[in-house]
């Protein structure tokens, strides 16, 4: 049985340790590089809590990504640097994994208005693969570029895309407020993101401006084929990792709480990583430091609304779970290997 052999490139960053967590005992992937500029020269062993040989694996300078010498290179990295790297990478064979949302939206157009520049590799973007495996599978076999779904880009279309696939909602007039954890904006070292300015808050934030809006709304149009422009409002709560996304949406004609539960069933029923449950069973605390989706639907009658809830963490299912969970995907692996199923 061949063991891959793969690079973790921005390894010091919350996604870029989750990589190294579950990787570092993952029974057919075996790491090669951690690159950091932050840890440079630094065993990973001294900074995380590991075994064996991957302990004295030491972080290298991320100027040696380009010839990193591995068979899939993870990049953990901001999107300007993965834009950069990604087609390096893939000139000399590499399989690439970004976690970032350098290739995630189809249209180069979108770029400066979400994410602030123009977009280099065009071509690229026809040939990337959006990794959320639940929803786009079939599209991952084979990949060796794959576009890993941002976090809120996890959560919200894995609720939205069933129900209006289903024709008992509609499409159009979808609103979403969620709330993640303070780890989703990154390793800050800011008077911003400090203890005595976090604690006991919660914010809104990045308000009809998040990065996540166009990338959601083309996942779902993907999945159900159609989605309107979706109204979304994202919070700051001061917890470290876990996301929720509160979804409303505006119920057909006819259409009733048992038929929105059967096109969760209908959808997910053989998914190994997604739960569904009432809506008000859905906990952040359930999912925390799992591969892990849960999902719940419930109808208000009286402004014919239908409530879609969903909780994932934002590290693992929205971030390196789910990178690796694409990962086997595309090579036609078992997707739950290596990742975790139960509860935390």
């Amino acid at each position: 049985m061949h063991t891959l052999t793969a690079a973790i490139v921005g390894a010091s960053g919350y996604s870029g340790l989750e990589l190294t967590r579950h990787l570092a005992r993952h029974p057919r992937i075996r790491l090669t590089a951690l690159l950091s500029d932050r840890w440079s020269g630094e065993a990973a062993g001294d900074r995380l809590a590991l075994s064996g040989p991957i302990a004295a694996l030491r972080y290298g300078p991320l100027e040696e990504a380009p010839r990193v010498d591995a068979e899939v290179a993870f990049l953990a990295t901001p999107a300007e640097v993965s834009l950069d790297l990604a087609p390096r990478l893939l000139a000399r064979g590499l399989r690439v994994v970004d976690l970032s949302g350098a290739f995630r939206l189809r249209d180069p157009a979108l770029y400066p208005r979400w994410y602030g520049f123009e977009h280099t590799s065009p071509h690229l973007l026809a040939e990337a693969r959006y990794g959320l495996p639940e929803l786009t599978r079939a599209d991952l076999a084979g990949a060796t570029l794959i576009a890993n779904s941002g976090c809120y880009a996890t959560a919200i279309p894995l609720a939205l895309a069933p129900l209006v696939r289903s024709g008992l909602v509609s499409p159009e007039g979808i609103a979403v407020a969620a709330m993640s954890g303070v780890s989703g904006a990154g390793r800050k070292s800011s008077e911003e993101y400090s203890f005595c300015e976090l604690s006991e808050d919660l914010r809104a934030y990045r308000l009809g401006n998040h990065q996540h809006v166009p990338e959601i709304e083309q996942t779902v149009a993907s999945f159900a084929g159609r989605c309107g422009a979706i109204s979304f409002t994202p919070h700051l709560v001061s917890i470290r990792r876990g996301i929720l996304a509160t979804c409303l949406l505006r119920l057909a004609p006819g259409a009733d709480a048992a038929g929105l539960a059967r096109a969760y069933e209908q959808a997910y029923g053989g998914e190994p990583f997604v739960r569904v449950l009432p809506a008000d069973k859905v906990r952040v605390k359930d999912v925390v430091r799992t591969n892990r989706v849960h999902l719940g639907v419930a109808v208000d009658a009286r402004t014919g609304t239908a409530i879609a809830v969903s909780a994932v963490d934002n590290l693992v299912k929205g971030a390196a779970g789910g990178a690796i969970q694409s990962l086997h995907a595309a090579l036609g692996w078992e997707e739950t290997l290596g990742l975790d199923l139960a509860g935390s």
